[in-house]
């Protein structure tokens, strides 16, 4: 073992005893789960089957909802498999118990303490593993790969900045990379740091490009439809801090009167938001507090979770949030998936920072379902004519739904290429 894992190793045993306490701390400001945060100690909080059992990890809502195809795959060929799923935080555990099947378990990830790794495994006693993106905890990976567990990393994306770090201790990441089975960078650039740092690469798999579009409630979509009447609906989806006000202000501007559909990424921010646009004057309904739209309502804040395809139906063109950073002198975000947009055939417009995104991106404006502006302020000029001629739009919106068909085949290849190391097939 490298200099760098034995220390690693050390410190992180040492360091062990703390985190009850920091998870607690964590917990009061609400970014722990108070009721189960022992699972992040390793203590189950439901019993195992007792089928061959599969573990897919992601960290927050990006990743876990890209496993979710993952999951409905792995049901319809080896319902004879259990599935376990963990992630690391309070809002991808809520979407996921909205999301998931019935069976299938969630629990929170371990923290990387030697201790904790092996409470979590002696319990799941996991057949196989997925994990999604980059989250490469040394501890919780070999002691799976000491176990016998297959080991696949799915989907995975680093950064030049990443592969800074990890170069810090090449031998250490050179052993973490080299426990899993399959290696599958979701593009060329992340393949080329992998193997740069010594991973063997098996081909390529995106799963945010994977998966069919957002489920929704019908009967809210009815009363909403209602409430909203003839007016067009613009949706900012997926917004961060300065977005909202922006959007507002940029939207002001249109001769149309319209319904304003703001859902931001974190709904937790929502009384900020809230607290902005009062105080410039501007009336609003907010969803988590009940407050209906009716007709009098132009504008709505959409502070739930996991209605995201509810609202997405409901718009006439959506613009897609965490991309006017740049515009807003705000920290950087990278973008959203402009795909969700796009399976619904709706035309979306996009800021430019959309650098998580930039090959879906250049995809869906090459197919022209995808349009992007300098910032909130170059808005109206673009929505304008797509709300006055609804032909452009529709039209739009299905090159974009054919790009984003085109771009969703890599679950097959994934699904494909982990067959041989899922548990043997129950005899008959």
């Amino acid at each position: 073992m490298s200099p760098a894992l034995i220390l690693y190793r050390l410190l992180t045993r040492m360091l062990e005893p703390l985190a009850p306490r920091l998870l607690d701390a964590r917990a009061r400001k609400g970014k722990e789960d108070p009721v189960r945060v022992d699972e992040r100690l390793g203590v189950a909080s439901v019993a195992r089957p007792a089928a061959e059992l599969v573990w897919l990890h992601g960290v927050s809502v990006g990743e876990t909802l890209s496993l979710l195809p993952v999951i409905e795959q792995l049901r319809a060929r080896r319902p004879d498999v259990a599935i376990l799923v963990t992630s690391g935080t309070v809002t991808s555990a809520s979407l996921l118990a909205r999301r998931l099947p019935a069976g299938v378990i969630h629990q929170y990830a371990p923290v990387d303490g030697p201790e904790t790794v092996r409470a979590f495994l002696d319990h799941w006693r996991p057949t196989m593993a997925i994990f999604v993106e980059s989250e490469l905890w040394p501890n919780l990976i070999l002691e799976a790969h000491r176990r016998g567990v297959k080991l696949v990393l799915a989907s995975a994306r680093i950064t030049d900045k990443t592969v800074a770090g990890w170069r810090r201790f090449p031998g250490a990441v050179r052993r973490v990379l080299s426990a899993f089975d399959l290696v599958l960078p979701q593009d060329e650039g992340s393949a080329m740091r992998l193997e740069s740092l010594g991973a063997r690469i098996d081909g390529q798999v995106n799963l945010k490009l994977a998966g069919d579009a957002p489920p929704h409630d019908g009967a809210a979509f009815t009363r909403l439809s209602a409430a909203i009447g003839d007016r067009p609906v613009i949706v900012a989806a997926s917004t961060h801090d300065g977005e909202e006000i922006a959007l507002v202000r940029a939207l002001d501007h249109l001769a149309e009167r319209l319904c304003l559909i703001l859902v931001p990424r974190h709904p937790e921010r929502s009384a900020g938001i809230a607290a902005e646009l009062a105080g410039e004057g501007y009336r609003f309904a907010m969803r988590s507090q009940g407050q209906q739209l009716n007709a009098e309502t132009d504008l709505y804040i959409a502070d739930t979770l996991g209605e995201m395809g509810l609202f997405l139906r409901l718009a006439d063109v959506v613009v897609m949030g965490g991309s006017f950073s740049q515009a807003l002198n705000k920290p950087p975000v990278g973008g959203h998936n402009p795909l969700e947009p796009a399976r619904l055939g709706k035309p979306a417009i996009t800021g430019p920072d959309m650098t998580n995104w930039a090959a879906v991106t250049e995809a869906l404006v090459r197919a022209g379902g995808l349009t992007v502006v300098r910032g909130p302020y170059d808005l109206p000029e673009v929505i304008t004519p797509l709300l006055a001629d609804e032909d452009a739009a529709k039209a739009m919106g299905e090159r974009g739904r054919r790009a984003a068909a085109e771009a969703g085949s890599g679950l097959e290849r994934l699904m494909d290429a982990i067959e041989p190391l899922l548990p043997p097939r129950p005899r008959r």
